[in-house]
């Protein structure tokens, strides 16, 4: 009880990795087992979006976007640097080096052990990826990093407020680069149905429990909600892979092929942001949290669309999961290291 108390992550949080590894297992065992069955939830879609995949996705997502307080973008104009740090990592870095490292891999690295079509799916997923920076688990790393959670929550509403209006734009264009046919349509869709509406269901659930000063109500409500958040995530990796059973049966290092330009990516963005950070002269508790939110992706939003644009079965959807195993050890290891380098930062004025 006390290491739970002691820790900002739940059970699940900390063993998110191992969880994500054992549903792994279970969708590809019984997508092998009961072909039939998840060839029929394939079925169950209306205008290009899985029905049931979405409800799974709108269960994992909605906890998190209570949690987005808009009434702290008052505090934009606090300490800039760190902001600007995330917002021109997250837009204008990111998601051009993610595009740039699928082309190189899958087009070059890779290329002959990939064929051409699939190679351009995996490319596609990665893109989603980049673009979709991450709007809920960076509370938890901003938490164990003890970052400044007030910064962080105006990090992440003003995120999310971006990417109502850049996500379409900019998948759209990189995937137009890549000679990827993208059907605006469903990629506007996809944003509406996984950013816009859950985003204005936590708003309306936010205003409705905290009616004060106190968040008490608000914290009460997401706890009780969080383990749902979780469950929708692991069916969903399990419906996923029970998709992509036999193609992960037929071609089992695809995993590790991904895994590749996702972990340079992640470090490397991690190292940029940091690194400016630290040039700076941003304190840790503000620093740290900006490397960490430019480095997470909201992985959630890069599998929904990758299913409503390319298809369950598709490679781009089983690069957007891959990005789900690879995400929870990476951070944790990013949150070690930010925590071993925090003195270099202490000489930092907190008024950055």
């Amino acid at each position: 009880m006390s290491e739970d108390k002691a820790s900002p992550m739940g059970l699940f949080e900390r063993y998110l990795s191992l969880w994500v590894a054992l549903c792994i297992v279970a969708g590809v065992g019984l997508g092998m087992a009961l072909p039939s069955l998840f060839a029929l939830i394939a079925s169950i879609e209306y205008a290009s979006v899985n029905l049931v995949v979405a409800i799974f996705i709108w269960v994992m997502i909605y906890p998190m976007m209570v949690n987005v307080d808009f009434a702290s973008l008052k505090d934009v104009g606090k300490k800039p640097r760190g902001l600007v740090i995330t917002l021109t990592v997250n837009w204008l870095i990111k998601p051009f080096t993610m595009a740039a490292l699928g082309i190189f891999f899958f087009e070059h690295v890779f290329a002959g052990m990939v064929d051409p079509q699939t190679a351009k799916e995996y490319i596609a997923g990665m893109i989603l990826l980049g673009v979709a920076p991450c709007t809920a688990m960076v509370f938890v790393w901003s938490q164990l990093v003890r970052g400044d959670a007030n910064y962080t929550l105006v990090q992440v509403s003003i995120n999310d407020i971006i990417m109502v209006f850049a996500f379409a734009p900019i998948a759209a264009f990189l995937l137009g680069v890549t000679d990827i046919v993208v059907p605006w349509e469903t990629l506007l869709l996809s944003v509406i149905l996984y950013v816009v509406i859950p985003l204005a269901a936590g708003y309306i659930t936010r205003r409705m429990l905290d009616d004060s000063a106190n968040h008490e109500r608000v914290a009460s409500f997401t706890a009780k909600v969080k383990p749902f958040s979780i469950m929708g995530l692991l069916a969903t990796v399990i419906l996923l892979f029970g998709f992509q059973a036999q193609t992960i049966i037929d071609k089992p290092m695809v995993i590790a092929l991904i895994a590749i330009p996702l972990l340079i990516q992640s470090y490397g963005i991690f190292l940029i942001a940091y690194g400016w950070a630290y040039l700076w002269r941003v304190p840790f508790n503000t620093a740290a949290p900006a490397a960490l939110i430019g480095t997470s992706n909201f992985f959630e939003l890069a599998v929904a669309v990758a299913i409503s644009l390319f298809g369950l079965n598709s490679g781009a959807a089983l690069a957007t999961v891959v990005g789900v195993l690879v995400e929870v050890p990476v951070m944790l290891s990013l949150v070690f290291f930010a925590n071993t380098t925090r003195t270099h930062f202490r000489q930092f004025s907190p008024h950055h």
